[in-house]
């Protein structure tokens, strides 16, 4: 018997994790008391762990459709295939012809963050789509520009504030979420141990919203009418406060002019929130000594997603919360942080390059995954003919899902980077799986950027495996495209990577010479960090390095011109007319769809783990009792749900956590594609709301889905079916 000390790679938490094994069979998955940064606390996905690593579903060799039939192939077969069939049409259509598209699991994966630029590079094309476009993109275009790096999000200081102000986030739920933060719960009480409060502002009575102090039930996609009426208030009532922060911030003036239109009384009928409780949140928030707000997905995924990400900063800003302890702060990663940098940095910028057919603009490399299927299906010069998934599901998880499903059935090639045989991976040519989580290296370059605490943990493979590495896979994938064919010297393609990386820091690569791979480049990158660490240091410390809590970082991190923060961006504020033409129109009357996060599901990527799709993961269609009698739905009677782009059949739970006018359905269910091999998932299939997501419906500045708020109908399952326009 033997015991390792790994980070649960599976959602952002970064839980600690003692690993007991006897031989290489993982006996059992438990939390790390000793982790120097979750103390023992894990969820259920972590405990997942053991389910994952032996699923019979999970893939084990290559496989690749012959005559509408999955073989299992060697690697070399495989990785011929792709070369036979991808260069010929590179070759006749050019670089734009190949899209990718990158999932949730790709954030997760080492090998994948550190080596996949590599491939995006050499294959040359502007047509990159990741899930970002259906999740957090606007708080990467807001925190672009008002701080010059869309990676510099100021993160709430949860272990020191006084007042936490939380929107259209459940926390206590998802660990974080562009806030890495293990055991939420514990660290919420010790708000109000310390005598703080906590706000949540919900259209749902979330987990988080039943331990906080105050419920605000708003109407979803009103959150940026809320948060400006905030700012018109403390501007209006002299309660602005830039604090040491002053000579750094320009554009207040302006501010005031812009929150106006914005009072409290012209809000409260669109957000369902009395203009006194908008007046009291804005001076308790004001009057706070110490305070961060703190807003996630139902921001995000909003018609105004943009204006909401850009304004929970501003009133960070405003209250003299921004950079200070107990407020929000910018952490500093040991490895792979740009804003950590001592090289000087262009201000970062967005729409460099459009998409072909429906003009949307870039963001961050990356285009909005909601005009994929028109890429695909609209003939021309830049078609896309070629699709890369890697870790993703997009024909289940992104907008109007079944039309991106039907177009994919259309490409000239089709290549998964997948662990299973799923609803997206079914339509691919070619299917080249990946090693469990526990049977690779792992460290988390993404999400120790956004932590409540700076802290470093390496996590070595547990377990041993004949799978090539995803970052092995990547490298012959750069040898298909760069003309070095399919067995490609990727050791000598990984030198060079190496050297590139070393050259970033200022280093020579024979520095680490006795590594390779994802070990080598982080190495390299916590050498050139600004810590004094090596790869060396973390590996003699399994419960991790705790770097120290979060410090002020104004002035160095900032990379906007003048180095200063402008609170009136012009890329952000073109679309404040448009919010502001809602102030104009009546309150709309219909029933709005809005998702719900579950404690044990990630996505569709983990409904094949028995563990996980028990208990509360149901994928059901909450309504308020009201809404319910009204439309003559009972719990657990079959509803059919509408929105402009698709119908679906759901199971009707009717309960009092949802305001009237609300639907809530559950994100990454219908697996019932009868292609897919997951027989867990099989059996539990739920109901695809994605189907229902419009892929017309979008946030203007980042192009990024509205997922919350759906204009949609209900009817029983018998009943007539009325489309909403």
């Amino acid at each position: 018997m033997s015991t390792a000390y790994v980070t649960c790679p599976l959602c952002e938490a970064t839980c600690g994790l003692r690993v007991t094994l006897v031989g290489e069979a993982i006996r059992s998955v438990r939390g790390d008391d000793e982790d120097a940064f979750s103390h023992g606390f894990i969820c259920p996905k972590g405990a997942s762990l053991k389910a994952l690593q032996e699923d019979p579903d999970r893939l084990r060799q290559p496989m690749v459709k012959r005559r509408g039939q999955w073989e299992a192939v060697t690697w070399d077969e495989a990785f011929e295939e792709i070369g036979n069939r991808l260069v010929p049409v590179v070759a006749a259509h050019g670089p734009d012809s190949v899209a990718f598209y990158l999932g949730n699991p790709s954030s997760h994966n080492l090998g994948v963050m550190l080596y996949g630029r590599a491939l995006y590079r050499a294959v040359g094309t502007h047509n990159i789509y990741t899930a970002g476009s259906v999740d957090q993109l606007p708080k990467h275009f807001s925190s672009g520009y008002l701080f010059g790096d869309p990676m510099t999000i100021p993160i709430a200081d949860l272990d020191r504030t006084q007042h936490l102000l939380v929107l259209g986030a459940n926390p206590l739920v998802s660990n974080g979420s562009l806030m890495t933060a293990p055991d939420v719960r514990r660290r919420l009480k010790g708000i109000r141990a310390r005598g703080g409060k906590v706000v949540v502002v919900d259209p749902r009575r979330t987990r988080t919203a039943e331990v906080a102090d105050e419920h605000h039930a708003i109407r979803p996609g009103t959150d940026a009418l809320l948060l400006f009426a905030l700012v018109n208030v403390i501007v209006s009532e002299g309660l602005v406060d830039l604090g040491r922060l002053a000579d750094h911030v320009t554009g207040l003036e302006a501010i005031a002019t812009l929150a106006a239109p914005f009072t409290p009384e012209a809000v409260a009928p669109h957000t369902g929130i009395t203009p006194n409780a908008t007046r009291r949140m804005a001076r308790e928030l004001a009057q706070a000594e110490r305070a961060a707000v703190y807003g996630r997905i139902g921001t995000t995924t909003q018609a105004f997603g943009t204006l909401a990400s850009w304004l929970v900063d501003v009133l960070n800003i405003i209250t003299g919360n921004l950079d200070r302890e107990g407020g929000v702060m910018f952490p500093l990663a040991a490895a792979g942080q740009t804003n950590s940098s001592a090289a000087p940095r262009k201000p970062w910028r967005h729409g460099r390059w459009r998409s072909r057919v429906r003009g949307l603009p870039e963001v961050m490399g990356e285009l909005p995954v909601a005009t994929l299927a028109d890429e695909i299906l609209t003939p021309g010069p830049g078609q896309v003919r070629v699709l890369v998934v890697v870790g993703g599901n997009p024909c289940l998880s992104t907008p109007n899902a079944s039309r991106l499903d039907e177009a994919v059935q259309t490409l000239d090639l089709m290549v998964s980077l997948d662990v299973y045989l799923n609803e997206t991976s079914q339509h691919a040519d070619v299917i080249l799986p990946g090693p469990a989580p526990l049977e690779r290296d792992h460290y988390d370059v993404t999400f120790t950027q956004l932590s409540v605490r700076n802290v470093a943990n390496w996590s070595p493979a547990v377990s041993e495996t004949d799978l090539l590495q995803e970052w092995q896979t990547l490298l012959r994938l750069v040898g298909i495209v760069t003309g070095l064919g399919p067995r490609a010297d990727i050791a000598a393609l990984d030198d060079a990577i190496a050297s590139e990386t070393a050259a970033r820091y200022g280093l020579d690569p024979a520095v680490v010479d006795d590594r390779r791979g994802p070990a080598r480049l982080l190495d390299l990158m916590l050498r050139g960090g600004r810590y004094d660490l090596t790869l060396a240091d973390l590996e003699s410390a399994p419960h991790g390095v705790d770097l120290g809590p979060l410090r002020p970082r104004i002035p160095e991190v900032l990379s906007t011109p003048g180095h200063t923060i402008d609170l009136v961006p012009e890329a952000i504020t073109t679309d404040v007319p448009r919010l502001a033409a809602v102030l104009g129109t009546a309150p709309p009357d219909g029933l709005v769809l809005i998702g719900r996060r579950q404690l044990g599901s990630n996505n569709s990527w983990m409904h094949n783990i028995s563990p996980l799709v028990r208990g509360s993961n149901t994928c059901t269609a909450q309504l308020h009792p009201d809404d319910a009698a009204r439309l003559g739905l009972a719990n657990g009677s079959a509803a059919v749900v509408c929105s402009r782009s698709g119908a679906v059949t759901v199971p009707v739970e009717v309960t009092a956590t949802v305001r009237p006018g609300v639907v809530s359905i559950p994100h990454g269910w219908g697996h019932d594609a009868v292609g897919a091999r997951t027989a867990v998932a099989s059996q539990h299939p739920g109901t695809n709301s994605n189907v229902l997501a419009d892929d017309l419906l979008l946030d203007a500045p980042s192009g990024t889905a509205v997922l919350n708020g759906i204009p949609i109908t209900v009817t029983p399952a018998g009943g007539d079916v009325a489309w909403t326009a």
